[in-house]
């Protein structure tokens, strides 16, 4: 046993006396031999593995690819489980427990011997939590994702998640009935895997290998290839050279990575909840981003990427076409490309050799699939701390609009309305739900993409204006405003709008404008009630009282800056 080790770990393995008896001891009942604790570095493997989190249920076998090449490079691996979190189960919403994951995760990998971290994630939220906690604590750490499902199969076409909107509408509308929405369902997760399309999970998925937290690549091989535990493996070796060159998670999260991710976002049609995710991570590493970036920077990257929801293809046809790594090459002039990432190369050297086999999915860059990308943040007094949209998941038509408001309070009172043969609403209304964001509902709930009130999906439309200060699934699609800051439950303008009152959207000129005085908006906040209290005790109730605004991140204020990696107590 090595006890002069510079490891983190040897603080436990390498003592002498009964405390490295204790340590050592105790891990040996695991049939782990002496030379186990000889100085090599520890690296914990941080599972979200979940049969309640089905994107992540086969991240039992992922692990073992990835101890794989841990022990290969000469170091130990250790898995640990941490609170996974489904987006297609958890109630309320996944998004409310988000940062209590983070918690979870920094406070595991801070009170254990670890010297460097890999992060098993997947499903939405399962990627965000663990890189919040990972960079709150700032050891090595490199991400290695689940990967999307293969492509839906339903009657002979391609189907994914964002065809559940779709199919959906279709039956509210008595155009599918309900036998053929079992068949669907049956055919749309065929295999392992997070959404086969741009949706979150694999806009999570696009943002850590943009930011350099992963090996190229990572982004979209699908689950059930194997090329997926080829690259676990790789990153099993690599996270132990990562511990030997002491390249930790602030070298590569600077300020330059986090701009690459906004332009590589825009440049795949990512998800607008990449917003909420990347500004939280910033707020971890101390960086000084914030809403605005996100329209800077994606500004001038088009759409490159003909993937739904903004195009046709899915993620399985992006891996064949050349993966995020042709993506990355064509921005490579937008590009910081001197930033360092996971395996000490910069992103030029791991990115311009790249080829790309379909030029129908993966567009060159002076010939964009799109030349609306990204997410555009608008400014007003509807929303004075912002608001985002998606431009290329929207309809052209209604971009610059006016309409008079039709309110729901909450999604209870939006639940009972829409369908209502009586509800005072045409193609032009614009529709508004409050209190659904990080403090009104608690947990800021992707609903935000409200369905068309029955009478008028029996006319035909497809699209209104929408307004809400929650979120919108990535699979989803529309001109749907979100994320209002601040929300209605915050005392922002939202909450008194009135069935009635005129909105004008104007994405080009970045505007949302509420048709009222500066002293009829003071008046009704005024008398406006106070909002209500959802929990009295637990982490909801904690949640609410430190919870910050959506342009802010949505993360809790006392978790902001990094704390490192230093344990406070000896407990021997």
């Amino acid at each position: 046993m090595n006890q002069e080790s510079p490891r983190r770990s040897a603080a436990w393995f390498g003592r002498k006396g009964k405390d490295g008896f204790i340590y050592r001891a105790w891990m040996k009942k695991m049939g782990l031999p002496s030379h186990a604790f000889d100085g090599r570095p520890v690296i914990g493997i941080c599972n979200t593995w979940s049969e309640l989190t089905p994107c992540n249920s086969h991240f039992r076998e992922l692990a073992e690819h990835v101890k794989r090449g841990v022990y290969e490079a000469g170091g130990f691996p250790v898995e640990f489980p941490v609170m996974s979190l489904g987006e297609t189960l958890m109630k309320p919403t996944a998004m409310l427990f988000r940062n209590l994951a983070s918690m979870d995760v920094e406070e595991s990998i801070r009170a254990n011997p670890l010297d460097g971290v890999v992060l098993l994630c997947g499903c939405d939220k399962t990627t965000p939590s663990l890189v919040m906690g990972a960079a709150s604590v700032n050891l090595p750490t490199i991400v290695v994702s689940g990967g999307p499902m293969l492509t839906g199969r339903h009657r002979g076409k391609s189907i994914s998640t964002s065809d559940v909107w779709r199919m959906s509408e279709a039956n509210r509308a008595g155009q599918l009935d309900d036998m053929e929405l079992t068949l669907a369902e049956a055919g749309m997760c065929r295999s392992d895997g997070h959404c086969a399309v741009m949706g979150t999970a694999s806009t999570m998925a696009c943002m850590v290998e943009a930011l350099g937290l992963s090996l190229p690549g990572n982004a979209a091989i699908p689950a059930p290839d194997a090329a997926r535990k080829v690259l676990a493996h790789h990153s099993g070796s690599a996270i132990v050279r990562m511990v030997e060159e002491d390249r930790k998670v602030s070298d590569i999260l600077t300020r330059e990575a986090f701009e690459n991710a906004i332009m590589v976002n825009a440049a795949v049609g990512g998800s607008t909840n990449f917003v909420l995710h990347l500004l939280a991570i910033a707020g971890r590493v101390g960086i000084d981003l914030n809403l605005e970036d996100m329209d800077t920077f994606s500004a001038k990257v088009p759409l490159l990427a003909n993937l739904q929801p903004s195009g046709t293809y899915f993620m399985e046809d992006l891996y064949y076409a050349g993966g995020l790594p042709v993506v990355m090459k064509e921005l490579l002039p937008l590009l910081h490309k001197d930033v360092i990432t996971v395996n000490g190369k910069t992103i030029s050297e791991n990115y311009d050799q790249e080829v790309c086999f379909n030029r129908d999915i993966i567009a060159p860059l002076d010939k964009p699939f799109n030349t609306l990308s990204g997410v555009v943040v608008l400014k007003g007094n509807l929303c004075e701390q912002g608001a985002v949209i998606k431009p290329s998941a929207a309809s052209a038509a209604l971009m610059r609009h006016t309409g008079k408001a039709v309110v729901f309070e909450d999604i209870d009172h939006m639940k009972q309305r829409i369908d209502d043969p009586d509800l005072d609403v045409d193609e032009t209304s614009v529709l508004v739900l409050k209190n659904v964001g990080p403090k009104g509902y608690p947990g800021m709930p992707e609903v935000g993409n409200m369905g068309m009130p029955a009478k008028l999906l029996a006319k035909g439309v497809t699209d209104m204006v929408r307004i809400s200060d929650g979120r919108m699934s990535g699979t989803g699609f529309g001109t749907v405003v979100l994320h209002v800051s601040p929300e209605a439950a915050d005392g922002g303008t939202l909450g008194i709008v009135q069935d009635g009152d005129l909105i004008s959207l104007d994405v080009y000129e970045r505007k949302l404008h509420l048709h009222l005085s500066d002293e009829e908006i003071a008046q009704r906040k005024a008398q406006r009630a106070p909002a209500p209290v959802h929990a009295t005790r637990g982490y909801v109730q904690l949640y609410q009282n430190h919870v910050e605004q959506a342009h802010l991140g949505a993360d809790l204020d006392f978790l902001k800056g990094c704390s490192g990696s230093t344990v406070t107590r000896d407990s021997h």
